[in-house]
């Protein structure tokens, strides 16, 4: 009787720990994307494949961004018990979302390296890595890739 109430502490106790720090990460990265997302509000991203005209006589060059981010032991939890009686699993869409915000940060930081106006055509791609020896999701990795309009020196406007 007491090695079950002991591992039944234990469990509960790491899926404290896990709701804790995983809710603690969670929001300091929620911050950090806003903050990068501000900063590069003014490099457009568009799905579009053709250009506008104004960006007819671009350079273009491709670019793109990648992250991977591991699921905490809370949310596998509880997107397990969600697995039992069907639904939404807010706990993976949140993760989804911060990956997909990530990847696109990177892609335009790259862009913004290159001196780029835009980034069109702008692709996702989602994978699983490993799965938490069958226990869950593991790890996600989102990529995410598009074309960099530069302007050539042509093109750039004359700042006399």
């Amino acid at each position: 009787m007491g090695e079950l109430l002991f591992q039944i502490g234990l469990f509960l106790g790491m899926l404290s720990l896990g709701y804790l720090f995983g809710r603690r990460n969670e929001r300091k990265h929620y911050r950090s994307i806003q903050a990068r997302e501000d900063e590069l509000r003014s490099l457009l991203v568009l799905s579009t494949k053709i250009p506008p005209r104004s960006m007819l006589s671009h350079s273009s060059e491709m670019v793109s961004g990648s992250v991977v981010i591991s699921v905490d032991y809370f949310k596998t939890v509880v997107a397990g018990l969600r697995s039992l009686v069907g639904g939404r699993v807010g706990a993976y869409e949140s993760l989804l979302d911060r990956g997909r915000r990530e990847a696109i940060l990177r892609m335009q930081q790259e862009a913004k390296t290159l001196g780029a106006d835009a980034v069109l055509n702008l692709k996702l791609e989602t994978s699983r890595i490993g799965d938490n020896a069958g226990k869950g999701l593991g790890s996600i990795e989102v990529l995410a890739y598009g074309t960099a309009m530069i302007p050539t020196r042509a093109s750039a406007p004359d700042n006399r």
